[in-house]
């Protein structure tokens, strides 16, 4: 069994360097089916089961009681066949199960745990038990990946007793461990179906996911890193936990990448600035615009630059009223637009660049070599179907650019709603990059990275810290650093965006935190 988390590495035997496979519902059932093949019958349940069980005797080994929430299909059947190992274990621990359906209607599989559980002395509850403390466990075996969509259908007697159930679980005192993935979850998205609206969990801290015999990227993206908690995965001794699948195995939809993302390469006496690249930042709207200044968004983007190891940082603000001089930062160097040559250094346009960036979008995207577009320059383009053709068009060029919208400029990107980037993530990203010709990076809780290659990658770093204002724009140059420094665009995407989160998940507790701070702490 192994914990999933941003710190944890996965073997390179399993990984070739693109981080944890992560794989569809489809390609799941599919490896599923596969495996049970070559095993005797009932032998994955019983390993799930057992798996099951060593998890839940380690999250809470001093528990009186343990109850379990049993689903209608194998998902149930997997939490049977735990209640039944967990009560020879643990012969002086009370072992609950509430079902949804008859033992007569579960697939057969299920109806063989069903009598291991029974004659072990599990007990049958109706409900949650109203005495579980907190050293106590609750484990949710009531949908799995196994979830299918009720919308539009009369909820069924084993529906509503469910939801009963779900609703119960979400309000237990004690921890929680999930078998597969958090019930009401869509494993492929992360969202919750309609009809499984998410609950405010009493302890969330306390929930565990154990995935069994793939990883799914809804645990790692949208509403899965609250509703799951901290992952473990065991691969059913299907050995994908252990070696690269073989030719007849579906390839992952996804990667998650972790902290092996973080790449430090040890310095030549020899180098100088110019070893490093250049980074050349556009953006900041002044005040003279339209009376709404922010020059504040651009200038954390070249900040995030400097501390990120650029050789040299330049910065050409949308203002015309600023005055010249020294700088707030004297190692970033102030350009006027006009006199910048942006066929050279790696471009970072679109931070805080209002309406006055469009006049500047056709120039930088014809000249830029190297492009992060950001912010405004995302809503230009959204906006503009001559920039959008321009932009596609870099690609051929060899002029590769890296787009990192939050799901709102992703929607107007691909002329579609909020709601509707975020109902799949992976896939609206996979659009973009595909669309663009270009790697593209979409924001949110579990980042998604996507390039025109079909190649999806979902980041596990960052916290709710990261929610405030500018982080965005040193997210933008902190990758444009990276890029100039030689990684190529995907993995500067990919490690910019874990280093952004891994700085915010390392803060102390009692260090204020801002955007402007977060970008002066990336090179620690």
């Amino acid at each position: 069994m192994l914990r999933i988390s941003s710190l944890d590495t996965p073997p390179a035997s399993i990984s070739g360097n693109q981080g944890w496979p992560l794989f569809s519902t489809a390609a799941t059932h599919q490896i599923e089916r596969a495996c049970a093949s070559r095993l005797p019958p009932h032998t994955l349940m019983e390993r799930a089961g057992l798996a099951i069980a060593r998890l839940a005797t380690a999250i809470a080994p001093h528990a009186q009681r343990i109850w379990i929430a049993c689903g209608p299909g194998n998902n149930g059947g997997d939490g049977l066949e735990a209640a039944a190992q967990l009560q020879a274990r643990l012969p002086h621990t009370r072992i609950m199960v509430s079902e949804v359906r008859e033992p007569s209607q579960l697939p057969a599989d299920a109806q063989i745990s069903w009598n291991k559980a029974q004659q072990a002395g599990v007990r049958w509850v109706n409900n949650c038990p109203s005495d579980l403390s907190p050293q106590d466990l609750c484990i949710d075996a009531l949908l799995g990946i196994g979830l299918k969509p009720h919308a539009g259908r009369k909820p069924s007697d084993a529906h509503q007793r469910l939801q009963q159930l779900l609703e119960q679980i979400t309000q237990c005192a004690c921890p929680v461990l999930c078998v597969d993935i958090a019930s009401g979850l869509d494993a492929d998205t992360g969202q919750y179906l309609p009809e499984f609206a998410p609950h405010p969990l009493s302890h969330p801290s306390q929930w565990h996911t154990l995935a069994l015999l793939t990883l799914q990227p809804g645990l790692f993206t949208a509403q899965g890193r609250d509703a799951c908690g901290q992952i473990w995965w065991d691969d059913l001794g299907c050995g994908i936990a252990r070696h690269r699948a073989d030719a007849s195995t579906p390839p992952p939809l996804a990667h998650l990448r972790t902290i092996a993302s973080l790449q430090t390469q040890r310095r030549q006496h020899t180098s100088h600035k110019g070893s490093f690249g250049d980074v050349a930042v556009l953006g900041g709207e002044g005040l003279s615009q339209r009376g709404l200044s922010m020059t504040g968004a651009a200038w954390l983007a070249a900040l995030a630059a400097l501390h990120s190891g650029a050789g040299r940082v330049m910065l050409a603000l949308l203002d015309e009223s600023h005055p010249q001089g020294i700088t707030p930062w004297p190692e970033i160097m102030l350009r006027q637009p006009s006199t910048q040559d942006w066929s050279q250094p790696t471009v970072v346009c679109g931070c805080g660049g209002g309406e006055a960036v469009q006049a500047w979008l056709p120039h930088i995207l014809e000249q830029a070599p190297q492009l992060v577009l950001d912010a405004d320059a995302l809503n230009a383009i959204a906006a503009n179907p001559a920039l959008a053709q321009q932009l596609t068009a870099r690609a051929a060029r060899q002029q590769p650019t890296i787009l990192t919208p939050h799901p709102l400029e992703a929607a107007r990107l691909l002329q579609t709603s909020t709601a509707a980037i975020q109902a799949n993530r992976l896939q609206a990203c996979l659009q973009l990059a595909q669309k663009f010709q270009c790697t593209a990076l979409l924001k949110g809780s579990g980042t998604v990275i996507a390039n025109a290659q079909r190649q999806i990658w979902i980041n596990s770093s960052g916290n709710p810290r990261l929610a405030t204002g500018g982080t965005g724009d040193v997210l933008a140059g902190l990758i444009g650093a990276l890029w100039a420094q030689g990684s190529n665009a995907d993995e500067a995407a990919i490690q910019g965006t874990f280093k952004h989160g891994h700085t915010a998940d390392q803060w102390p507790a009692d260090r204020p935190f801002s955007a402007s701070a977060l970008a002066m702490h990336l090179k620690q």
